[in-house]
């Protein structure tokens, strides 16, 4: 049985004692199913991979006595557009099947047959156009790029004894990886939709029971200059997300296509479900960098912030001052965690920023930490590729 705290319920939990007993049993896939079901925002009205049939089309016929050569079959492309969700691609092409046309038979009025027609496959920018065993075919990283999917049969020929071939035809798959400059990064009831709202424009729907995120919400920081910086906030996780528990993969992919990551916790800690472990913020952080680490390593290895939410609750102060000291030494605090959970490496963040989200503290100096740790980030790549143009002018 599932049940929602209201504001005034959790506003009263006591720091360092809070427990979301909202659940009977611990978080699993089925329990995001089941909420999912009767959210209204829910995941399911958000599609974020796809699997097409392609088959570019098939060469025509040549004509042996007069040597003539047939067109060449159509091709199929997947192309970046303005606009486009995958879920419209799904809606406007139910049987999900894109064929080229068939090239022109050889003919004594055109010796040289006309090329099939090519086809499109619209598709939203920040696609990983992939084969069914995971095999990247390419990516649409803006708007106009386009991937060849399937090629057409060449026509029939001196080489082919006329004899056309036909297109090649293969299942692919358009995997969504969202792509903004910050994504953030929290177990659920962290305060990370509150706090994109307090951020920026986006307005996700925000709720307190202990679940998490149904779908992703993208928000643009604005500054005085007109600088507009891009936070995700994407699908939550849970302990063992790695492992694709509830809705691992589908967090952790979108985490690959930013730039930095703006690890967010709770500054007193949090427990999921009655039946699971009490996790202290610094614990939090630690098990956020294993997920991390466990999928990917290099996904671990991006420039990070740290976010301390709920700053306006009892005795955050001193909860703030005793996770700092942690982070100081993280190795001297390791037995709090379980043993396959201890990061390789402790995560190292470019500022630790405490806010609280619902009254607005420290927000405008997150915003600032946030521009600073992106332009430092953007001078070192400049430096980097600047260093590689002079070594390649000096090797000629």
């Amino acid at each position: 049985m599932l049940r929602a705290l209201t504001d005034t319920d959790e506003r009263e939990h006591l720091c360092g004692k809070r427990s979301l007993s909202i659940l009977t049993t611990p978080l699993t896939p089925a329990c995001f199913c089941k909420l999912s079901s009767s959210a209204p925002n829910k995941y399911g009205n958000f599609v974020d991979n796809l699997r097409l049939y392609v088959r570019g089309g098939g060469g025509g016929m040549g004509l042996p006595r007069l040597g003539g050569q047939g067109g060449n079959g159509g091709d199929v492309w997947v192309v970046a557009k303005k606009n486009m969700t995958l879920k419209r691609i799904k809606d406007k092409y139910p049987l999900k099947r894109f064929v080229g046309g068939s090239g022109g038979n050889s003919s004594v009025r055109a010796l040289k047959g006309e090329k099939g027609t090519d086809v499109e496959v619209p598709a939203p920018v920040g696609i990983a156009v992939t084969t069914d065993d995971g095999r990247i075919v390419g990516d649409l990283n803006e708007e106009g790029d386009r991937v060849l999917v399937a090629k057409g049969g060449s026509g029939g020929s001196l080489y082919s004894a006329f004899e056309p071939t036909k297109g090649q035809a293969k299942h692919i798959r358009l995997d969504l990886k969202l792509i903004a400059d910050l994504g953030l990064v929290g177990f659920p009831n962290a305060g990370k939709s509150s706090l994109l709202t307090a951020l920026s424009n986006a307005t996700p729907q925000v709720a307190s029971y202990a679940f998490t995120t149904l779908r992703p919400e993208i928000g643009k920081v604005m500054y005085p200059d007109y600088k507009q910086i891009s936070i995700a906030d994407l699908p939550g996780l849970i302990e063992g997300a790695y492992m694709n528990k509830g809705m691992g993969h589908k967090f952790l992919k979108h985490v690959e296509r930013t730039k930095q990551l703006l690890f967010v916790v709770d500054v007193c800690g949090f427990q999921l479900a009655s039946k699971t472990p009490f996790r202290s913020a610094f614990e939090a952080v630690q098990l956020l960098s294993k997920e991390l680490e466990l999928y990917k390593e290099e996904v671990a290895s991006k420039p990070a912030i740290l976010v301390v939410n709920k700053m306006d609750l009892p005795d955050a102060e001193d909860k703030l001052a005793e996770l700092k000291e942690q982070l100081k030494n993280p190795e001297e605090f390791s037995d709090l965690l379980p043993g396959d959970m201890i990061p390789k490496n402790y995560m190292t963040f470019r500022h630790v920023v405490p806010v609280s989200a619902m009254t607005g503290l420290g927000i405008d100096h997150l915003k600032s930490c946030i521009r600073q740790s992106l332009d430092e980030e953007a001078t070192l790549k400049s430096s980097d590729v600047l260093q590689e143009k002079l070594l390649r002018l000096r090797s000629h």
